[in-house]
């Protein structure tokens, strides 16, 4: 290859955001390239308003997501709602994309570039399950060698067109996106207890505690409190103001069992609500760093006391609609969440001091 390509084919990296992609493979300039590929789009047909499927299959796992009225949901979660602006942006992205570089590869380089049995497969479907397009992507692209390549965000991709197993192409963005794990896809706004009235728990073996108030700026109180103990009202506050703040981490497959989740033998919580809601939650085992959770609830709110409530409890009514699919499916709740609101009764209680 001559200085002058050689220089084109720099210019043009430059510009379509591929030079970190050059300075790590120190042998290109020595492999023919084919510059008629450089700045074309991967995917030069498929349009956003045509695809209603994507699928990405890893080698251990598999993931749908399905486009429904105005929204997406992960198939392998029962249909559990995904997360619209996430899905849109992986979209725009993917038919944006264009070939930074191009070479030709064997059986080895494809090997060496997770480009093989252990590339990650991305499919996009119509809504007829026409096939619309299809892509093999493999290992992350680095400047220099990163100190942990798995959790570098990468400065390119690595990827292949099915049937043309010849040719590797290189990206200038690193999909991060294009993952089989349902937490990255998951619309994570979860099923939240605010104005709590009352709150009860109550552990496997018996033991437990209730908090209650009068009024929603009333202090809380301990039932059954004993001569001499006093509640902690910044625990007792945290213990359920805790509840008005979840979120989820993820959600369990559908054939897990109870006894796997240990929603079999849970922590019990039942809340009431000045909204007049009941609320009924159930946690059980920790999965990493995350409760499987499991709940249901009663009740509707009632008429605004004033004017100014209108619109709160209007968007409260808006949320129950979302939270009666949620109760549908075990939840992956992060354990900093309820960490509060799972202390043992005697952490509610201010410590005494020390005689001395």
């Amino acid at each position: 290859m001559n200085a002058r390509i050689v220089a084109i084919l720099v210019v043009l990296l430059v510009v379509l955001g591929g030079a970190a992609l050059l300075a790590q493979r120190e042998d290109i300039a020595q492999r023919p390239q084919n510059v008629s590929f450089l700045g074309q789009l991967i995917f030069k047909d498929l349009k956003a308003a045509d695809i209603a499927r994507i699928r990405i299959v890893e080698p251990k796992a598999t993931l749908t997501l399905e486009r429904r009225d105005d929204g997406w949901v992960i198939a392998e979660r029962g249909g559990f709602p995904a997360d619209l602006a996430r899905v849109r942006e992986f979209v725009v992205k993917a038919i944006s994309l264009k070939i930074a570089q191009s070479e030709p590869v064997g059986e080895k380089d494809r090997a060496r570039l997770s480009l093989g049995a252990s590339a990650t497969q991305l499919e996009f479907g119509g809504a007829n399950g026409k096939p619309l397009a299809k892509l093999l992507v493999g290992r992350k692209l680095f400047r220099g060698e990163p100190e942990n390549p798995e959790r570098a965000l990468g400065d390119g991709r690595f990827v292949m067109l099915p049937g043309d197993d010849k040719m590797v192409y290189m990206i200038s963005d690193p999909l991060l996106q294009a993952t089989a794990k349902s937490a990255e896809w998951l619309d994570k706004r979860s099923f939240q207890i605010e104005k709590a009235k009352t709150l009860e728990v109550r552990y496997p073996g018996g033991e437990g505690w209730r908090l209650e108030r009068a009024r929603e700026n009333a202090s809380w109180k301990l039932a059954g409190q004993r001569p001499g103990e006093k509640i902690d009202a910044s625990r007792a506050n945290a213990a359920t103001y805790s509840l008005g703040l979840l979120d989820l981490a993820d959600v369990a497959p559908q054939d897990v069992t109870p006894e796997a989740t240990g929603l079999d033998k849970p922590i019990r919580l039942d809340a009431a609500t000045f909204d007049g809601l009941s609320y009924r939650v159930r946690v059980g085992k920790l999965a990493g760093e995350n409760y499987y959770v499991g709940f249901e609830f009663s009740g509707k709110p009632g008429k605004p006391a004033k004017p100014e409530d209108a619109e709160r409890i209007k968007k409260l009514e808006e949320r129950l609609t979302k939270d009666k699919a949620l109760a549908q499916h075990v939840l992956l709740v992060p354990k900093a969440r309820l960490e509060d609101t799972l202390k043992k009764r005697a952490e509610l209680l201010e410590k005494k001091e020390a005689k001395k």
